[in-house]
């Protein structure tokens, strides 16, 4: 056997025996009384935007596409999502100080705004992630309206 075809057979060996490392999910059962749509009231339009373009990664519950199922795309979606959870977790919001509740909602509002919420490489494979103009608008409202009401609490 030459040795380019025992290289090419230890990386096929390898790469069948990772496939049986996985990550474990995320995913949880029903809405958590930490919920951020427990404490305020979420509209049904900018609930449709965060469940496109943030729960995925910043909340208890993900929706896995079919190529989670490779790895290592397993392994760097679950680093990408513990990261994002523990930037912004929506399903434990609840858990916050008011004063960081008021940071986080601060955060998303310039993050979306920026663009640099919901990254470009979740947008590339997510087109329901895309926000337009007009959705960046209503969740930015929202948050500042949802940020006010929290204030006065």
């Amino acid at each position: 056997m030459t040795r380019f075809k025992q290289i090419g057979l230890v990386g096929v060996i390898i790469f069948i025996s990772i496939q049986l490392i996985r990550p474990a999910r995320n995913k949880s059962d029903g809405v958590p009384a930490a919920d951020i749509s427990k404490l305020v009231i979420v509209p049904d339009s900018v609930q449709v935007i965060l469940a496109n373009a943030c729960y995925d990664c910043h909340s208890n519950n993900t929706r896995y596409p079919w190529y989670i199922n490779i790895q290592p795309m397993g392994w760097f979606m679950a680093k990408h999502i513990r990261k994002g959870k523990a930037a912004l977790n929506f399903s434990e919001f609840g858990s916050y100080s008011p004063r960081k509740q008021a940071s986080k909602l601060t955060e998303i509002a310039n993050s979306v705004r920026d663009g640099i919420m919901p990254l470009a490489s979740y947008r590339w494979f997510h087109k329901k992630a895309r926000l337009s103009g007009d959705e960046k608008r209503r969740l930015i409202n929202w948050v500042h309206q949802t940020k006010d009401s929290l204030s006065k609490k």
